[in-house]
């Protein structure tokens, strides 16, 4: 438990999230080995499991819609323990160890042929998998350069431990609030480059859109989505599903494209990729349940603050 994702989830009580923390498991992780590092993380998932009650009611209200059954004490262990294990392996990818892992990449076919178009183009995702396997292909392929936009105290947070994993790990960070921000987004993408980001959480003052996923209500922001369709770039869903071991099946998939759509269209638009968006997050959900790493009660009526 040594990267940033760590204040996103579970960052209520400082001890969990300090940089004395970080840095004695990033220095496990980086001497003893993944293997030898892997044990603490069943420790880790084993005290969230008994000592961290309200997430484990909602991965319990979680699990239930996506697994369609009763919900036993191992599925809760296994779901804090992939969320770990996803955390514990951005150490190693951060610092470019690719040949520990296993990729197999879906669609990335989709992702060239945008990309070709010269004109860069957004990946969207959820917190759900691993985004820096994302970030990992485009250290491992040159000609596929990502950065990462999200709002400016999330991004100083992250740039704080990535910085003290690799500091060339925070330069392709965006974030969101400065004068400059989407300029500096529309720089990347004009120069070809892909922009990610996630999007099923929501800033307090974010205009909602009712979705079904897993069976139930659900609402996802709509800012995210008119960024993208004011800057008239196609899009991408993306995500690194944990299949277990050292292995990653990483999707791309065709989510809308906004290069052609006129202003009075762009409502209808975004409404579609907003619904298509919430039909890919519940085909992966099933596909990978225990790679849902949102420990709040999704289905609320009131999203918390985007993190």
């Amino acid at each position: 438990m040594t990267t940033p994702a760590i204040l996103s989830a579970w960052a209520q009580t400082p001890e969990r999230s300090n940089m004395l923390m970080l840095r004695a498991m990033t220095w496990i992780s980086l001497h003893l080995g993944r293997r030898a590092a892997r044990v603490v993380l069943h420790l880790i998932a084993g005290y969230f499991l008994l000592f961290a009650p309200a997430s484990r009611r909602a991965s319990g209200s979680y699990l239930k819609r996506a697994l369609d059954r009763p919900v036993r004490w191992r599925d809760l262990y296994q779901h804090f323990f992939t969320f770990a294990a996803t955390i514990h392996d951005r150490v190693y990818l951060v610092n470019h160890r690719f040949d520990l892992f296993d990729f197999e990449v879906h669609g990335e076919d989709t992702l060239q042929r945008l990309l070709a178009e010269g004109n860069g183009l957004f990946l969207m995702g959820a917190h759900l998998g691993s985004f820096e396997v994302i970030r990992a292909m485009g250290r491992m392929d040159k000609d596929l350069r990502v950065a990462m936009l999200m709002h400016e105290d999330n991004a100083q947070k992250i740039n704080t431990m990535l910085a003290a994993i690799n500091p060339e790990a925070v330069q392709d960070i965006i974030g969101l609030g400065h004068i400059d921000s989407m300029l500096r987004v529309r720089e990347r993408l004009d120069d070809g480059c892909v922009v990610g980001m996630l999007v099923d959480r929501t800033p307090a003052d974010d205009t909602l859109y009712p979705v079904q996923i897993l069976g139930s209500h659900a609402n996802l922001p709509t800012g995210p989505f008119r960024m993208v369709a004011l800057l008239r770039r196609p899009v991408v869903f993306m995500t690194g599903l944990y299949l277990g071991g050292n292995r990653y099946s990483i999707h791309f998939d065709l989510l809308a494209d906004f290069s052609a759509v006129e202003r009075g269209e762009r409502d209808a638009a975004i409404q579609a990729a907003i619904t298509r968006y919430a039909v890919l997050l519940d085909k992966y959900c099933r596909k990978a349940p225990y790679n849902w790493f949102n420990f709040f009660d999704f289905w609320r009526a009131t999203p918390p603050k985007s993190s």
